[in-house]
């Protein structure tokens, strides 16, 4: 088990060194030039010169890259700000907690809401229940997050006033957040329950529980829905990923002090330092989100546990 999770923990080395090379690359080459950024259009010819010169822009594109990641794993540094000339892992570190409490809360929303959801319609299966949560899930991974985030606030908080449409110190700030970025993925993760328990709902071993004389609620929870953990483990790792991503949409709508907005701010100023930063902690986080389900699997399944021993 443990070189099992040693060696999934190399791998993330190549996913960070491709993340890296691409946001890199993609960045050199798009149009603008970060001295002018920094200095401003009506600098001179000159300084624009020097101070090229000084952050090496005028060296070959593979130097570049080369000098970056040196710097990233020699010194753990992601360079200078542009526009505040602060170190960028400071200007990530401190608002990355928010992104990070923003993504959880977005999967405890899609767990509360998409596995009873899944449960329910597949027992239910072909049934006006069903047809009913079904439609709903359809219409959850139908639904764009910048648009369900402003219904949401003309709703609770231009119409009702009862929770506030901006910020995230207080659980009532929270509500709206979280919910809008995770009711696309209840969605999702009650369609991968659903199907799931389908699956396993009329195996031999179910009915084996059954005439044992155990009750229903036994029967769903100890033996079917344990047996179908795995994919919906591993649709909730995925979904994390992609609410870390669907953060940057919804940091910005309620007015959140987290990575996505930092990101969002950064392009419109061409900060692109921050843009490289961010993006390769987002990855970072994710690859190790993927890794702690890998570890699940073993404690979810004694099949797979026991293939480590």
């Amino acid at each position: 088990m443990v070189k099992y999770i040693f060696r999934r923990i190399l791998l993330v080395i190549p996913v960070m060194i491709g993340v890296s090379f691409l946001v890199f690359t993609m960045i050199h080459f798009t149009p603008g030039d970060p001295v002018i950024t920094i200095l401003g259009e009506t600098a001179s010819q000159e300084s624009i010169d020097q101070l090229r010169e000084e952050l090496g822009l005028n060296d070959p594109f593979l130097v570049q890259y080369f000098n970056y990641v040196k710097n990233i794993v020699v010194d753990q540094d992601l360079g200078r700000s542009y526009v505040t000339n602060r170190p960028v892992t400071n200007e990530i570190v401190s608002k990355f907690p928010n992104t990070l409490r923003l993504a959880l809360l977005g999967v405890l929303v899609s767990i509360s809401i998409g596995i009873p959801l899944g449960i329910i319609s597949a027992v239910k299966q072909y049934t006006w229940v069903d047809n009913i949560a079904m439609f709903f899930a359809l219409i959850g991974v139908s639904m764009p997050i910048f648009w369900q985030g402003i219904l949401l606030i003309i709703l609770f908080s231009v119409t009702f006033r009862i929770l506030p449409s901006s910020g995230f110190n207080t659980w009532q700030q929270m509500i709206l957040p979280a919910l809008t970025l995770g009711t696309g993925s209840a969605a999702i993760v009650a369609r991968m329950t659903r199907s799931s328990m389908l699956e396993v709902y009329r195996q031999d071993y179910i009915r084996t529980a059954r005439s044992k004389g155990l009750g229903e609620f036994t029967v769903v929870v100890r033996h079917a829905l344990r047996n179908t953990l795995i994919p919906v483990v591993t649709i909730v790792g995925l979904q994390f990923g992609f609410l870390l991503g669907g953060a940057i949409v919804t940091e910005t709508i309620f007015s959140i002090p987290g990575v996505g907005r930092l990101m969002v701010d950064a392009i419109r100023q061409r900060d692109m330092l921050i843009v490289q930063g961010g993006v390769l902690m987002i990855a970072f986080t994710f690859s190790i989100i993927n890794l702690f389900v890998d570890i699940m699997y073993a404690f979810l399944d004694p099949k797979i546990r026991a293939q480590y021993k």
